[in-house]
C-alpha cells in the first residue's frame, strides 16, 4: 500500500512489430519481463502497431513474437514515470523455420536430363478439404524447384510440373514441418518406330 500522498510512478511503450518484408504482424504479442517474470503483456493491433501503459518505473526487457516466427527481445529499456517511450517500427520477426515445410525438387526427363524452365505448382490439402494452389514458379537451370509455406494442418503437398505439354504430379504426405526432397520424372511419348 502507498504511503499517503504517495503516487505510483508509471510509464509505458509502443512502437511496431513487422516481418522482414515490413509488413506489421496483427496480433503479435509484447510482453515486459523483469528478473524473468512477465509482469505486462499486450497485442498489436491489425498494423502491428502496439502500445502498453501503466508500468512502475524502472528498467525491462521487452519481448515480442507471434505465431510462426521466432521471438525477438530489446533488453534494458529505460521506463520513466510519465512518459511512453517509441520502440519505433525496426521490431523485425523473421519466420520460423521449425514452422515450416520446406519443399525442394528437380524436374529430369524419362531419360534422366534436367528440364529447366518447367512450370511448378504448389497445393496444399489440409484435413478432407480439396486441394488448394499456393504458389507458382519454374525449374531453374538445373530443373531444381524449392517452396516454404506454413505447416499448420497441411497433411498434404502436391507438386504438379508442366513442361511442353506433358504434365507431371506428386503428392507428398506431411507429418511434421520439416525439409522434404522431392523428384519428378516427365514421361513423353516414346517415337514410333518407322518400318
Amino acid at each position: 500500500m502507498l504511503a499517503a500522498g504517495a503516487i505510483a510512478q508509471t510509464g509505458g511503450v509502443k512502437g511496431k512489430v513487422k516481418n522482414r518484408n515490413g509488413d506489421g504482424i496483427a496480433g503479435a504479442s509484447v510482453t515486459i519481463r523483469k528478473d524473468g517474470k512477465d509482469l505486462k503483456t499486450g497485442r498489436a493491433d491489425a498494423k502491428g502497431n502496439f502500445e502498453i501503459t501503466g508500468v512502475r518505473t524502472g528498467m525491462y526487457n521487452v519481448v515480442f513474437d507471434a505465431d510462426g516466427y521466432t521471438a525477438g527481445a530489446l533488453f534494458d529499456v529505460e521506463i520513466k514515470d510519465g512518459h511512453t517511450r517509441d520502440l519505433g517500427d525496426n521490431l523485425i520477426l523473421y519466420v520460423d523455420l521449425g514452422t515450416q515445410i520446406i519443399i525442394r525438387g528437380h524436374v529430369f526427363s524419362r531419360d534422366g536430363f534436367v528440364i529447366p524452365g518447367a512450370k511448378v505448382d504448389m497445393y496444399v490439402r489440409k484435413g478432407d478439404s480439396a486441394f488448394k494452389k499456393v504458389v507458382s514458379s519454374h525449374s531453374n537451370s538445373d530443373g531444381e524447384f524449392g517452396f516454404r509455406h506454413d505447416q499448420k494442418g497441411v497433411n498434404t503437398v502436391r507438386i504438379v510440373v508442366k513442361y511442353n505439354g506433358v504434365t507431371g504430379t506428386k503428392d507428398i504426405p506431411i507429418d511434421i514441418a520439416a525439409v522434404y526432397r522431392t523428384e519428378i520424372s516427365l514421361e513423353y511419348p516414346e517415337a514410333k518406330d518407322k518400318d
